[in-house]
C-alpha cells in the first residue's frame, strides 16, 4: 500500500549547528580526592544546522488533508528544487520579510526534485587536473518546482495554515541529510542487500515516508518487500 499522507511540522531536530556557539556552561564537582574537589565544565550547544538562507516560496493551493480539520496540505512553488535529492530533507518556513519571525521546519513530503550526484570520474593527473581545478564546479541552473507539506494545526501556526493561494512566504535552502537509504539498502553493508524493508510513522510523521515511497529509491520488488505501520489518534486524522 502506498502512504497517505503529505508532509510534517518538525518540532524538534537531532541536527547540531557545529559553529554554534555555547548558550550555556555549567560545572559540577565529580570527584574528591586526597581533600581536594575536582570539577567538570560542560559546554552545551545548539543550533538547528546552518543558518538559513532566503528565498521566496509562494502557496499554489492549501486544502483540509484529513477529516477532522487537523492539518491542511499546502503545494508551494519554489525558485529552485534541486537540492531536494534525499527523501527525509526539510525546509524552514517563515512568514516573509519578517527577521524575528520564529520559521517553522518542514520536512517535503514530495518525492526528490533534484537528482542524487553521480559518483566522481576518476582522478584527473597533471594539467588536466589543474585545469579543471582552476575551472571549478559546474554551476547549476536553478530549477523551480512545487513542494508538498502536511502541517498539523496548532494554536500559533495559523499564519501559514490559513494561507491562500498566492500568498508568499521565505523559505530556506534544503537542510539535513535526509534518509541514506542507498547506503544501507544497497550493497554489502550487512553482508547482502537489504530484502524486508519496514517504515514506521505517527501522524505528520508520515510525510518523508511519503516522500521515500514514491522516490523509488527504496528499490521495492525483484524480490524485496516493504511493509508500512502508520498511527493515528483516530481514523478521522488520517490524511
Amino acid at each position: 500500500r502506498g502512504a497517505l499522507g503529505f508532509a510534517p511540522s518538525l518540532t524538534s531536530s537531532p541536527l547540531v549547528r557545529s559553529n554554534a556557539a555555547p548558550v550555556a556552561t555549567t560545572t559540577a564537582p565529580i570527584a574528591k580526592q586526597h581533600g581536594v574537589v575536582a570539577s567538570s565544565t560542560t559546554q552545551l550547544f545548539m543550533g538547528w544546522g546552518p543558518d538559513p538562507i532566503w528565498s521566496t516560496g509562494t502557496v499554489e493551493s492549501n486544502i483540509q488533508a484529513c477529516p477532522s480539520g487537523s492539518c491542511v496540505s499546502i503545494k508551494m512553488n519554489v525558485d529552485d528544487g534541486t537540492e531536494f535529492i534525499y527523501p527525509g530533507q526539510y525546509v524552514q518556513v517563515k512568514i516573509a520579510g519578517d527577521d524575528e519571525a520564529k520559521p517553522a521546519f518542514l520536512a517535503i513530503a514530495s518525492a526528490p526534485s533534484g537528482e542524487v550526484p553521480k559518483p566522481p570520474p576518476p582522478a584527473k593527473k597533471g594539467k588536466a587536473a589543474e585545469a579543471d581545478a582552476a575551472a571549478g564546479p559546474e554551476p547549476s541552473a536553478p530549477v523551480p518546482t512545487t513542494w508538498e507539506f502536511l502541517i498539523k494545526k496548532t494554536d500559533n501556526n495559523d499564519w501559514i495554515t490559513s494561507a491562500a493561494a498566492g500568498a508568499t512566504f521565505d523559505v530556506s535552502q534544503v537542510m539535513g541529510g535526509g534518509f541514506p537509504m542507498a547506503e544501507n539498502l544497497e550493497g554489502f553493508k550487512y553482508d547482502f542487500p537489504t530484502q524486508n524493508i519496514l517504515l514506521f510513522a505517527t501522524g505528520s510523521g508520515i510525510a518523508p515516508i511519503r516522500s521515500a515511497i514514491e522516490s523509488d529509491q527504496l528499490g521495492i520488488g525483484g524480490g524485496r518487500t516493504c511493509t508500512l505501520y502508520y498511527g493515528v489518534r483516530t481514523p478521522d486524522d488520517m490524511p
